[in-house]
């Protein structure tokens, strides 16, 4: 399981280094991809592929499927991480979440989020000021 909040900075390259406590869950290889939010998601290959084997099912007659599915993928890459624990984040990813400098790197359970730094902040400042009312409507998740 991935948890945690980490602080790095992507180098002009566009590499960035992932916290040594998320690699051994992430492995060697991993995919990363646009994520919803303005992140990134990162996936263990054993995680992507059971991604995959739901987005495989989703209704070809759905446009909404069909858009999600090809937005999801088509910006996917497989990431390896150098000896440095860096990985090299292409630059329609290093766009998608405006990576330029300082990031936050987060676990979410299964998967890593990548974000700029000051839209993380946004995002967490926003959640923390709602975070009692957006708690009463987990009750419909069964929390």
């Amino acid at each position: 399981m991935f948890m945690g909040e980490y602080r790095h900075n992507i180098d002009t390259k566009g590499r960035l280094i992932v916290p040594s406590k998320l690699r051994d869950e992430l492995g060697e290889k991993f995919v990363l991809t646009r994520g919803l939010d303005g992140c990134l998601f990162g996936y263990p290959m054993s995680e992507w592929e059971n991604l995959e084997d739901k987005l495989s099912e989703m209704p070809l007659t759905k446009k909404d499927a069909r858009t999600f599915v090809r937005f999801f993928y088509s910006a996917a890459t497989e990431c390896e991480l150098d000896k440095q624990g860096r990985i090299n984040i292409p630059s329609t990813l290093r766009s998608h979440a405006s990576l330029e400098k300082e990031c936050v790197v987060i676990g979410v359970s299964n998967r890593i989020e990548i974000w700029d730094e000051s839209r993380w902040q946004t995002f967490s400042d926003e959640a923390e000021s709602n975070f009692d009312e957006i708690a009463e409507n987990m009750i419909d998740f069964g929390l």
